[in-house]
């Protein structure tokens, strides 16, 4: 047995990290669990420098910095973080569940919430940057500081490829845009941001070679009509989405609604002790948002609670009013 805990937390993005806290809150020992090597689910690994506007009582905040306080919250009440591990299999064991990870480990718990957001997620692959990943292509930007002075070529026409062109345009050497479209589903005004600052953007285009001694130089772009141009770049940002899914989390037990969990109120599933919050969760009438989820996770930790000693109250009481 490598672990016992009241509550195993599967995904530590900010639902999980909240929760965690929480749990904590209720006097219940928690452990996170994720297949990320770092806490913060979507946030660290796709948007970290990212402005997150909608988070209640933050006008504007930094998606590493939101993590980084959900993390400080937590760390009140000394979590376990089990990062890096995944989640694979649930099994019942006499008045609780055991949760077997993917290296051979378990955690005995007596409850498990699910906030595992979209699930696991894998980038979909740049076709000519097959043998370049680690040596020049990249799918995320965790540091912009890593490619300063560099000449930086974003592939793709979504939020995450102008979020990254916004991003490094201060601080590249030169940022250049390739889309195979000449339309975007990035938001409109983040396109007209990257298009002020003379950001130059080449539609309807395909990269068709990375060029380089042992690190990508340069990127040749066929433009359709015929077109070919040459681009210096020491990285390639494919941000070109991703695929993804609840993986074994979808073997549970639990009934799923496409890729997402049912729930009722109290942020309960179909199978007892297990609860889901975020957007891994659905029921009717929900709305998919960081704030959404901070709510969900203190509903289903109270009912957590009230599960695990059925003469204990619903409503904690106010933070406010604890030491």
């Amino acid at each position: 047995m490598d672990l016992e805990v009241d509550v195993l937390v599967v995904g530590a993005g900010p639902t999980g990290l909240f929760a965690a806290y929480y749990a904590g809150f209720r006097d219940l020992s928690v452990a996170l669990v994720d297949s990320l090597p770092e806490a913060g689910g979507q946030i660290t690994a796709m948007y970290p420098e990212k402005l997150i506007f909608d988070v209640a009582g933050f006008p504007a905040v930094r998606g590493r910095d939101l993590v980084a306080a959900l993390v400080r919250q937590a760390d009140r009440w000394q979590p376990t973080y089990l990062l890096g591990r995944q989640a694979r299999t649930l099994s019942t064991v006499d008045d609780g569940l055991e949760v077997g990870l993917a290296d051979g480990g378990v955690v005995r718990t007596r409850a498990v919430l699910v906030t595992a957001g979209i699930g696991e997620f894998r980038p979909r692959p740049l076709p000519a940057g097959d043998g370049w990943l680690g040596r020049g292509v990249v799918h995320f930007v965790p540091a912009l500081g890593a490619h300063a002075g560099q000449d930086v070529v974003v592939v793709g026409g979504g939020d995450s490829a102008f979020d990254w062109a916004l991003a490094l345009h201060p601080i590249a050497a030169s940022v250049t845009v390739v889309h195979r479209r000449a339309t975007f589903r990035a938001h409109p005004p983040t396109v007209r941001q990257v298009r002020e600052l003379g950001v130059p953007i080449i539609t309807d285009a395909e990269v068709l070679e990375l060029r380089g001694d042992g690190r990508v130089a340069e990127v040749e772009v066929a433009v359709k009509g015929g077109d070919r141009a040459v681009l210096p770049a020491q990285t390639v940002v494919a941000a070109l989405g991703f695929t993804a899914d609840l993986g074994p989390i979808g073997t549970w037990g639990v009934e799923l609604d496409h890729r997402a969990i049912v729930v009722d109120s109290t942020m309960r599933t179909a199978r007892d002790r297990v609860y889901a919050a975020g957007d891994v969760a659905q029921y009717p009438g929900k709305v998919k948002l960081i704030a959404t989820g901070f709510g969900e996770a203190a509903t289903a930790v109270n009912n957590i609670a009230v599960r695990l000693d059925p003469g204990a109250h619903l409503f904690p009481g106010h933070s406010s009013s604890a030491e």
